[in-house]
C-alpha cells in the first residue's frame, strides 16, 4: 500500500444498479490496515456487488473507491495487484493440479518460477492439502476447491485481502484454521473485507461490522456496539420448588422494575434488564434468608443473530 494513502479500503456514496433493480445506494465504508470490516446483509442485500467494485470487476454508477491508496476505476491495475479475492465459487482451474494452480497464481503476480514454488509448497502445507497437491483439481471435493481457491488468495502476500464468504463448504476444523490465520495476516497489518453468512465467523473476526440491507447500510460499529443497541439481556432464574416461584417472580420485579414472566413448566422466572450481572447479584441477596433454593441462572446477552434479524427486519419493513 502507498505510505500516507490513508484506509486501506475506503468508499464514499457508492451506487449501483442493475436495470430497475438497485443494488446499493450510496454505501459509505472504511477498512483500516491490520482490520478486519465484515459486511453483513442477507440475500440480495449488496454484499457481493461492494466486492466487485472494490475489487474492479464491476464499475460503480456514482460515489468513489480507493483500495490501497488507488482509485478502482482510474488505476484499476494498481488494485488488482494490491489484493487478494476468495470468492463465493472457487476460481481453480480443474485441468490443473492443486500446486499448479497456486504456481501459476504466483506467476500471475510476477513471482520468479522459483519463489511461486516456495510459496505454493507454504500455502499447501498450511491448508492442509499436500496429500492432494498432485492430482487435479477436477477430482477434489467441494471443500478441498476451496482451500485451493483461498490459498490462492493469499499467494501474493496482498496488504488488502477479500474474503467472500470464504468459509462456505468447510469443515469446522477448516473453518478453525482459517480464522487462525485470518489473526496471523491482521496481525502483520493485512486488511480484510469479510462477507459472511456464519455469524459466529463475523463475531469472532471482525473488529467493525457494518450491515446493509436493500442496498444501504443500516448500522454500523463493533460487535459489542451493535448487540449493546437492540436491547437489554435477559435473565433466567430456576427455582428448585414450584411453590416458590412466585416469590422469585415477585423478586424480580420488584428489584428489576420490570415485567418478569414466569414459567411452571420449566419452573424459571426471565425479565430483561439492562444490568443482569447487577440484578442476579441482587436477587440472590433479597432472597437470602428465604430457605429458597435457586437450580441455576442464566443471563442471556443479545446475540449477532439478534442484531441481524432486528436490522434486517426492520430495514425490510420500511
Amino acid at each position: 500500500m502507498r505510505p500516507g494513502a490513508g484506509p486501506a479500503i475506503r468508499a464514499t456514496a457508492l451506487s449501483k444498479c442493475y436495470g430497475s433493480t438497485r443494488a446499493l445506494a450510496a454505501v459509505d465504508l472504511e477498512v483500516g490496515a491490520g482490520t478486519v470490516l465484515a459486511l453483513l446483509g442477507p440475500n440480495g442485500a449488496g454484499k457481493s456487488t461492494t466486492v466487485r467494485i472494490l475489487t474492479t470487476l464491476t464499475a460503480p454508477d456514482s460515489g468513489r473507491a480507493e483500495v490501497a491508496g488507488y482509485d478502482v476505476i482510474r488505476q484499476a491495475h494498481l488494485v488488482r495487484a494490491s489484493i487478494g479475492l476468495a470468492g463465493q465459487h472457487a476460481a481453480v482451474d480443474g485441468r490443473l493440479t492443486g500446486r499448479e494452480n497456486l504456481i501459476m497464481v504466483g506467476r500471475l503476480h510476477r513471482l520468479s518460477h522459483r519463489e511461486a514454488r516456495r510459496r505454493a509448497a507454504e500455502l499447501l502445507e498450511r491448508f492442509d492439502l499436500v496429500p492432494v497437491a498432485d492430482r487435479p483439481a477436477h477430482s477434489y471435493s467441494g471443500g478441498t476447491r476451496r482451500r485451493i481457491d483461498l490459498a490462492a488468495s493469499l499467494v501474493s502476500r496482498a496488504p488488502v485481502l477479500f474474503l467472500d464468504e470464504p468459509t462456505t463448504g468447510l469443515d469446522p476444523r477448516s473453518r478453525s484454521d482459517l480464522w487462525d490465520l485470518v489473526d496471523e495476516l491482521v496481525g502483520n497489518g493485512t486488511a480484510v473485507l469479510l462477507t459472511t453468512q456464519y455469524l459466529d465467523e463475523a463475531d469472532r473476526l471482525a473488529d467493525h461490522i457494518t450491515v446493509v440491507d436493500h442496498g444501504r447500510v443500516v448500522a454500523e460499529g463493533s460487535p459489542e456496539e451493535l448487540k449493546r443497541s437492540i436491547g437489554s439481556e435477559r435473565l433466567s432464574v430456576r427455582v428448585h420448588e414450584l411453590e416458590q416461584l412466585f416469590t422469585v417472580s415477585e423478586a424480580m420485579r420488584r428489584i428489576g422494575g420490570h415485567t418478569a414472566v414466569a414459567d411452571p413448566v420449566a419452573r424459571e422466572v426471565t425479565t430483561c434488564t439492562p444490568d443482569g450481572a447487577r440484578l442476579l447479584t441482587e436477587v440472590i441477596h433479597g432472597l437470602d434468608g428465604t430457605g429458597i433454593v435457586l437450580d441455576g441462572a442464566e443471563l442471556l446477552r443479545p446475540s449477532l443473530d439478534d442484531v441481524f434479524l432486528a436490522l434486517t427486519l426492520r430495514g425490510g419493513s420500511e
